[in-house]
């Protein structure tokens, strides 16, 4: 099909508009047309209805995508956009390649062992179910990733170039400058804690004609010190007797409270319990941190030790095992938000006990059981059956991997020009507006705020 010629600059958000997940932006410009991120729906019911919505224009015509980082509300829709048509090449830094291929797959693997088990126990009103996509069509994205160094110019054509910058919250993240035709773009991507224990502080814009900047943390500050409310969360929950469950997001949140856990424990701040990690991706994960040593603050030495003092289950008979194991202990289990993985075992066992204490360690979107566990749900729907929830629930702040509302606004501070426009994405209502008047009032800027699907076009 023949592109309509146009200088015009226009972005749809395609995602993350009104809500966190999803992100996906088309830019058009000089006759091009660029996807970046292509993040799957998660929560609600009625935003991962949309991840089966094929993209409202001819996939086939979009000239490359731009990947900010790994995780699956940036990465997860890749499989289906290939399946839709799209052929040619993904950038990313080599640790969000790494880590979008772990996920990808990951996310191919549970969709169709759901829906398996949907047909089996024929909880499903779809005749038969079927996964969003299969394991054989998320591979079918790899041939087109393409790595790219950070700080570094890529010359696309004489009008149009990106750049990729280091931006913390997981290994790989960056947030991307765009130039089109003379004007700059810059996309946060997701923005990492200039404090984190296992990144280094991530760089900021120093000049933008336009930005487009998340906001899930847009309403909150993060409590200064979570190792210490670690700690005593930990110390609440063994008096209790029972056995913790976290659950955790396989990237960057597993391997954060493996390496605290470890401190506290060596610093003698924590009883002695075991500590395990069941998270199959999340032990990849770990592999990756061991040789991209580069883009994390974790030496070898602190990763052998913490690892040799961690157990790292292995499969899944190990997991039937952990779930009988009536001691004390400590479980890390992904999924972070509970939507599904090895932690829905976990759960079956020991939400039900009032001894046990269930530790989200993150945010929880609307939606989902971890949110529904946060916000007093007495009984949890999973694999088609009601669980009551009798187990002690509780959160700790702090440990998030994305920059709160003070972090946010600092991210904005070296730009020495004045953007035309500024969009609020990539958070729940009361984040994006709170965070949009905070930089009205700090920077005196215009800022707006983006529906979903809707298409602007750039001053």
């Amino acid at each position: 099909m023949q592109k309509t010629k146009t200088n015009k600059i226009k972005i749809q958000f395609l995602g993350a508009a009104g809500t966190v997940t999803g992100s996906k932006y088309l830019v058009e410009a000089d006759n091009k047309k660029i996807l970046v991120d292509c993040g799957l729906f998660q929560g609600l019911k009625e935003l991962r209805q949309r991840n089966w919505d094929k993209m409202p224009f001819d996939v086939s015509e979009i000239d490359f995508v731009l990947l900010t980082h790994g995780h699956l509300d940036h990465v997860g829709y890749l499989p289906l956009l290939v399946k839709q048509g799209f052929k040619n090449n993904i950038y990313g830094t080599t640790p969000t390649i790494e880590l979008a291929k772990l996920i990808l797959l990951d996310s191919a693997k549970i969709q169709e062992e759901d829906a398996n088990r949907a047909n089996i126990f024929k909880y499903s009103k779809h005749k038969p179910a079927k996964p969003l996509y299969s394991y054989k069509e998320a591979e079918a994205a790899f041939p087109l990733f393409n790595s790219i160094p950070v700080d570094k110019w890529i010359d696309v054509d004489p009008n149009i170039s990106f750049r990729f910058q280091y931006n913390g919250h997981i290994l790989g993240a960056c947030f991307i400058e765009l130039k089109l035709n003379g004007k700059l773009i810059v996309f946060s991507g997701d923005i990492g804690r200039p404090e984190d224990p296992l990144l280094r502080e991530p760089a900021k814009p120093k000049l933008a004609d336009a930005i487009i900047i998340e906001a899930t943390y847009g309403n909150r500050l993060h409590p200064p010190n979570a190792k210490h409310l670690l700690a005593n969360e930990i110390n609440k929950a063994v008096q209790r007797s029972g056995t913790i469950i976290i659950p955790s997001f396989a990237v960057e949140r597993t391997q954060l409270l493996m390496f605290l856990l470890w401190q506290l424990k060596t610093e003698k701040k924590i009883p002695l319990l075991p500590i395990y990690m069941d998270s199959p991706m999340g032990t990849h994960v770990l592999e990756i941190f061991h040789h991209n040593m580069d883009w994390h603050k974790l030496t070898l030495e602190e990763s052998v030790q913490m690892c040799s003092e961690i157990k790292i289950v292995s499969d899944e008979k190990e997991t039937d095992v952990l779930v009988k194991d009536k001691t004390a202990k400590i479980i890390i289990a992904s999924s972070g938000m509970a939507t599904g993985g090895r932690v829905l075992s976990y759960f079956e066992k020991y939400l039900g006990d009032p001894t046990a204490t269930i530790l989200l360690a993150g945010y929880q979107s609307e939606g989902t059981r971890g949110r529904a566990l946060l916000d007093g749900a007495k009984e949890i729907k999973m694999r088609g059956k009601f669980w009551p929830v009798k187990a002690n629930i509780s959160m700790i702040d702090g440990l998030s991997a994305h920059a709160d509302q003070n972090e946010l606004l600092a991210w904005l501070n070296r730009i020495v020009n004045e953007p035309s426009q500024l969009f609020v994405t990539h958070g729940e209502k009361e984040s994006l507006s709170t965070l949009a008047e905070k930089i009205r009032e700090e920077y005196n800027w215009n800022v707006g705020i983006p529906q979903l699907n809707q298409v602007i076009e750039l001053h």
